[in-house]
């Protein structure tokens, strides 16, 4: 199985071709710093040729919701090095997703109560967690200024920059998923008429300014972009997603980064179109929106030449030890649903290896 042998970028040597995908798990302290269980959390999950971590926020105004972990300062990197520890003495390697919320976000679920920003004052339309354990709707956002854009930047590169010191193998920037970066690539949210929109060129300045900083400041070979063309997740809206990301992508195939992880969507096959624009390496998720990834589905990803490495979400979530499963070809185990954004490690490092009872029992 092609998905299990070992795979080496950039200086990178990973044990197999499985990538642990970001996943939003909402385990922080009040400042923002990870709490120990995360440590915990991704040793277990280590056995993965790559982690990426959940979404990080730069800066506490980017913080897309309550309990959502930072890398903004030195406590929060000094939190961050126990878990790159963890996991490279397990033998894992592991990314740092840097991950902006622009529009997302609420003044009682961030830890500075600011107003979210983001490049229109467009709302996002679904609902957060606040810090007091309820749910409130996303507020509409203030249009973020040219002063405030070229400091957002800095402050990905600041957040960057901490990350390599905390010991990360890499960073990914979250231009996904409804977040800040992909808020400036996408029809709906970004109705600027400056130079950070009113065209191609516009929409995908900020995140290519983004990339460079970032990759100024660690290192290109250290820097990698996740991409979701066409994503309708959040009410985004990209009606035509192609021309953009063809023209985004070969900016980045300019520039030497680690990787490009990429979304597939149903209505524009992103992999296909996007993988010859790109020399270097593309992790592909083709469970966004989808059922969850299989070993199976991954496999075809890899010989169909549209990927090197495929990211798991869900599965990885229940299943410590997914490698072994898909090695072993042993049944997956369920995800809890009671513990998925809880505060404790119920539901988060209870999961059981294969054959191994949970030590909170047999749930």
């Amino acid at each position: 199985m092609k998905l299990l042998t070992p795979y080496s970028t950039n200086g990178l040597d990973l044990a197999n071709r499985i990538v642990m995908a970001p996943m939003t798990r909402l385990r922080s302290h009040g400042d923002g710093s990870p709490t120990t269980d995360v440590a915990e959390y991704y040793r277990q999950r280590a056995g993965a040729g790559l982690i990426v971590t959940e979404g990080i926020w730069p800066h506490s105004s980017g913080q897309s919701e309550a309990w959502v972990p930072g890398l903004a300062t030195d406590a929060h990197a000094e939190a961050w090095s126990r878990v790159a520890d963890a996991v490279h003495a397990e033998g894992g390697r592991i990314a740092a997703q840097i991950m902006h919320g622009g529009r997302k976000g609420h003044p009682r679920a961030r830890i500075d109560g600011s107003v979210p920003a983001g490049p229109s004052a467009v709302p996002d339309g679904d609902v957060l967690h606040l810090i007091d354990g309820s749910k409130a709707a996303w507020p509409s956002p203030e249009a973020m200024s040219i002063e405030r854009i070229e400091e957002t930047v800095g402050q990905y590169a600041a957040s960057a920059r901490l990350a390599i010191a905390a010991g990360f193998d890499a960073v990914e920037l979250h231009g996904a998923n409804s977040y800040l970066i992909h808020q400036f690539l996408a029809d709906n949210t970004n109705q600027r008429e400056d130079r950070y929109g009113g065209s191609i060129a516009g929409r995908m300045r900020f995140a290519l300014e983004v990339v460079d900083a970032v990759a100024a400041e660690i290192g290109a070979e250290r820097t990698a972009i996740r991409l979701s063309p066409g994503n309708p997740q959040f009410s985004m809206v990209e009606r035509d997603p192609a021309p953009l990301y063809r023209a985004l992508v070969t900016e980045l195939d300019r520039r030497g980064l680690l990787y490009l992880h990429l979304t597939d969507h149903d209505d524009y096959a992103a992999l296909a179109d996007l993988r010859p624009r790109f020399g270097g390496t593309v992790i592909a998720n083709v469970g966004e929106n989808r059922a969850p990834t299989t070993a199976a589905a991954a496999e075809r990803a890899l010989s169909d030449g549209h990927a090197d490495l495929v990211s798991f979400g869900r599965s990885f979530i229940a299943n410590p030890d997914l490698v072994d499963r898909i090695r072993d070809g042993l049944p997956l185990a369920p995800i809890r649903e009671d513990g998925l954004y809880g505060r404790t490690a119920h539901g988060y490092t209870d999961y059981p290896r294969a054959g191994v009872l949970s030590a909170c029992g047999d749930r």
